[in-house]
């Protein structure tokens, strides 16, 4: 059987897999030893082995487990739940104020843990029943909560990133530094939404009544002093990652240790509470894991089959202009993000990606912001966007899953928007990178 009809192949058995309710790690993982052998017969056993021994000894992925535990410990401390009521506080004579100060919330939080599931859950526990009891419109409320913890795939230190660095090449503290506008711009759109409905329909998003009730200034000055810590270490973990200080899993591991110290400089650090954090990293990056060596796999199949070189000369081939191209990949990754988890779209489609760039003469930080940004609407697009899934699970039983979907659709219009002014406009992404490491 020709090479081309087992990439086919592959992608049908892959697409049918998933839409028969099979968990992606094990058709990706299960599709791949099927592949290998039909490709290269039984030494394409000994291939994937081997793929998975280099890819277990990536050091920079040893950053992302540390990442994880540190936002658990921020989260469990109940560190994360000061920031939000202190962000309340400060957000609530403003009209929408509430769901405004939630998005900032989960954009904080997106700089805390760099994972989805611990933002939504989170900011859904705390947020979505002081909003409900205000009178939100529940869609809105549900969608605001749904697309702020998505920003913690794309604000630093996203795993997303990491993942992209460790697979590409490129630098991640220069990925940190280009994903940094794209982050805090798409929450300054979600805000502005939220601005703009309170404004025109004042009833989706009522004033608290008690609105006029003066506060005393000591509190604001308590509520803002409690959340100087988390800044503190947030900034300063990032900031020697960009600045080239340490490395990422340098940073990670004293971000991680950072976070201990601040739990108990709270008081709030004991055995009990680490002991879960330590469980629950454990079983977010076994999750993450699984998924990512089968993926690997998968792409390890694909790539040695050319399927890369099939996809770069039809795309190349066609005729089409750079533009056109580009429009394309991004509909792939969108479609893609329906049905696959990211951490597969990234493995299968990253190396078709990366050479058809080279060819084209882009820059690749551009482009692996434009992927990272495309592959935050994964999350909310329906049916398998996990976003909603992780969502369901933190809302009052008489919320249906169609109010979800409803409620997400116009932050996944936004965030459509926000990777149409990356393409039109690159020094969005550019010029903090350029800045920092005076990149051309």
């Amino acid at each position: 059987m020709s090479a081309e009809l087992l990439i086919l192949f592959m992608f049908v058995s892959l697409m049918v897999g998933i839409f028969a309710g099979g968990h992606l790690a094990f058709v990706m993982g299960g599709l791949s030893v099927i592949f290998g052998v039909l490709g290269w017969g039984p030494q394409g056993l000994s291939l994937l082995v081997q793929r998975i021994h280099v890819m277990t000894l990536n050091y920079v992925l040893s950053a992302v487990p540390l990442f994880i535990f540190m936002g658990h410990v921020l989260e469990q401390s109940r560190i994360a739940e000061d920031v939000f009521h202190a962000l309340s506080l400060y957000f609530r004579r403003v009209r929408g104020g509430l769901a405004i100060a939630t998005t900032a919330f989960c954009a904080i939080l997106g700089m805390c843990t760099g994972v989805v599931a611990a933002s939504i859950i989170t900011a859904g526990v705390l947020a979505i029943q002081p909003m409900f009891k205000r009178g939100y419109n529940k869609e809105l409320v549900l969608g605001t909560v749904a697309a702020g913890g998505t920003l913690g795939i794309l604000i630093p230190p996203s795993i997303m990133l990491i993942f992209y660095a460790a697979e590409s090449g490129l630098s991640a503290g220069k990925l940190f530094a280009a994903a940094f506008t794209p982050g805090f711009m798409l929450a300054a759109f979600y805000a502005a939404y939220i601005g703009i409905v309170a404004f025109l329909r004042p009833e989706m998003a009522p004033l608290p009544l008690d609105r006029e009730q003066k506060i005393p200034a000591r509190i604001y000055m308590k509520s803002l002093l409690s959340t100087v810590p988390v800044f503190v270490l947030i900034l300063s973990v990032l900031g020697v990652i960009i600045f080239g200080v340490a490395t990422p899993t340098e940073a990670s591991g004293t971000g991680a240790f950072a976070s201990i110290l601040l739990a108990g400089a709270y008081r709030r650090l004991n055995l009990t509470m680490l002991k879960e954090c330590a469980i629950k990293s454990l079983e977010t990056i076994g999750m993450i894991g699984l998924i990512l060596i089968t993926a690997n796999c998968f792409s390890t199949v694909f790539l040695g089959m050319g399927g890369d070189k099939i996809v770069t000369s039809i795309l190349i081939g066609s005729g089409l202009p750079p533009f056109a191209v580009l429009a394309i990949m991004m509909l792939i990754l969108f479609v893609l993000g329906m049905f696959i988890d990211w951490i597969g779209i990234l493995y299968i489609c990253l190396p078709v990606y990366i050479k058809i760039s080279e060819i084209m003469g882009w820059n690749p930080l551009w482009i692996a912001l434009l992927v990272c940004v495309c592959l935050q609407t994964a999350w909310l697009t329906p049916p398998f966007g996990y976003a909603l899934f992780f969502l369901r699970g933190v809302t009052p039983p008489e919320i249906t899953f169609g109010q979800i979907i409803k409620g997400c659709l116009p932050f996944i219009g936004l965030q459509v928007l926000g990777l149409a002014i990356c393409i039109m406009f690159p020094e969005v992404i550019l010029w903090l990178p350029r800045l920092v490491y005076g990149l051309r």
